[in-house]
């Protein structure tokens, strides 16, 4: 069992974390007090081959494992979330294409996406339909040789920025089994009936775009389907069995970053006359918070790894997601409270990765859907 890095695993995770303090750190508060999507962070991403790095190289990709995109999102999430997702979520929902999609689909929208030519979307949620995915009433008619798509998608990273999205949608709506009613349509974000509007005014991850998006009689040719009609809802839980090991990586970099920053405080705060660090209580605290997110990091490095040995990762990436997200919001309260006044203000990034914890809790999943997965992975 080796628990080494490679080099070039080495190599990619030191270049994530100088980008992020060089390009993103200087530019964080302005896009998080703005909610401005980082596009200039974003082409200087594509330029340094951190967006789309598990899209292979004959579609213009790096071709890397998610393991390493897991060592890109660590590392950018450590300086700041929002700006992290302007890049590593820029390919969002494509991740379809690259598992179930056609050469010709491959061919035609993944080598844009790393370039900095295109920005993909996953449509997926919609205003009655979170967790409970397959409610989604979304539908996709046949006409000819097309589908007419009509339905609403709520809380849709991408939507005002996107070229393209991934939609889930009802195709066989009279299929016994629910879990047989929906698929995924390829949806260019130019299309005639497609509405998108920009939520603002979130607690946190202001810089990631959000938006809810309306279909009204938009049509895509039926070569858009991607993958096998009625598959949709099992095509989705797989995409999340990989992408919830990103989330995971999310909640770790932010952890990290937030001790980064309660480590740096503690190490110049003087009270009573002594460095705050001498407390022998706060140096418990800090390592207590050191070693949760290293339990985090390495059941997230291993749920990644799994996935790209093929296995079947359905628990392990819930239970990285779920201890991710747990060690995320505990390690920002806790770094909050040592920080106290001085983390409360705008001045410092803490109440920034403060607020941008609460969304580990649902985002890519809930806490309460992960522990019913996991439980259900048991057997019980």
């Amino acid at each position: 069992m080796d628990f080494e890095l490679t080099e070039e695993q080495r190599i990619i995770q030191d270049m994530a974390y100088r980008f992020a303090v060089n390009e993103m750190a200087p530019v964080a508060q302005e896009h998080d007090r703005e909610e401005k999507f980082a596009r200039e962070i974003w082409k200087k991403g594509c330029e340094a081959g951190l967006v789309g790095s598990t899209i292979p190289e004959e579609y213009g990709g790096p071709g890397f494992g998610f393991l390493e995109q897991a060592l890109i999102t660590e590392q950018l999430s450590r300086v700041d979330l929002g700006l992290c997702l302007c890049i590593v979520a820029a390919i969002f929902g494509s991740e379809h294409i690259l598992f179930f999609g056609t050469e010709e689909q491959k061919k035609k929208y993944l080598p844009p996406l790393c370039s900095g030519k295109a920005i993909s979307a996953g449509a997926f949620t919609e205003p009655d339909a979170g967790t409970d995915v397959a409610a989604g009433r979304t539908r996709a008619v046949k006409d000819g040789g097309d589908y007419v798509i009509n339905g609403n998608k709520m809380f849709i990273t991408n939507g005002t920025v996107c070229n393209f999205m991934a939609v889930f949608c009802v195709t066989n709506p009279e299929a016994e089994a629910r879990h047989s009613r929906h698929s995924i349509v390829l949806v260019e974000a130019d299309r005639p009936g497609v509405t998108v509007n920009k939520i603002t005014g979130k607690l946190g991850v202001r810089a990631s775009d959000t938006t809810e998006i309306a279909f009204e009689d938009v049509r895509v040719p039926q070569e858009n389907l991607v993958g096998e009609e009625g598959r949709g809802f099992y095509q989705l839980m797989e995409f999340f069995d990989a992408t919830r090991t990103m989330v995971a990586a999310q909640g770790v970099g932010v952890a990290q970053g937030a001790l980064d920053l309660t480590v740096k405080y503690v190490q110049e705060r003087k009270t009573f006359g002594r460095p705050l660090a001498s407390n022998q209580g706060l140096q418990f605290q800090l390592a207590e918070m050191a070693t949760r997110i290293e339990m985090a990091r390495n059941t997230t490095y291993k749920a990644a790894w799994m996935v790209d040995q093929g296995l079947p990762t359905s628990k392990e990436s819930c239970m990285a997601k779920l201890h991710s997200s747990n060690t995320y919001m505990d390690v920002a309260r806790d770094g909050m409270q040592i920080m106290a006044g001085y983390g409360f203000t705008m001045e410092y990034d803490m109440q920034r990765h403060y607020r941008d914890a609460k969304l580990s809790e649902f985002g890519g999943g809930t806490s309460e859907l992960m522990h019913l997965l996991i439980a259900g992975e048991m057997g019980v």
